[in-house]
């Protein structure tokens, strides 16, 4: 049996070698679908890219909103009251 396995195998690969033009078209069909794969994928990359750019931009000027904020809002209230420590009280040793 594996003899006739060998031996379909050989003929079918024969018949694909003896049909050159059709190997040239698969290949040029083959090419061409790479190509637009290529242009597909750049261009997710390209907007994935451009919308994280865009994201980080919003984000940032949130961020800097939120820094000014805080810091009007610290530079508006009054400074915190600092208790004063009393001095301690020695205690008397009792002799």
């Amino acid at each position: 049996m594996s003899a006739a396995r060998v031996f379909d195998i050989s003929a079918m690969e024969a018949a694909v070698a003896d049909d050159p033009k059709k190997n040239a078209a698969n290949k040029e069909f083959k090419k061409a679908r790479q190509a637009e794969d290529g242009k597909r994928a750049m261009t997710e990359y390209e907007n994935s890219a451009n919308a994280n750019r865009v994201k980080t931009a919003r984000l940032k000027a949130l961020r800097l909103a939120r820094d000014a904020e805080l810091a009007a809002a610290a530079a508006a209230a009054p400074p915190p009251a600092t208790k004063k420590k009393k001095a301690a009280k020695k205690k008397e040793v009792a002799e």
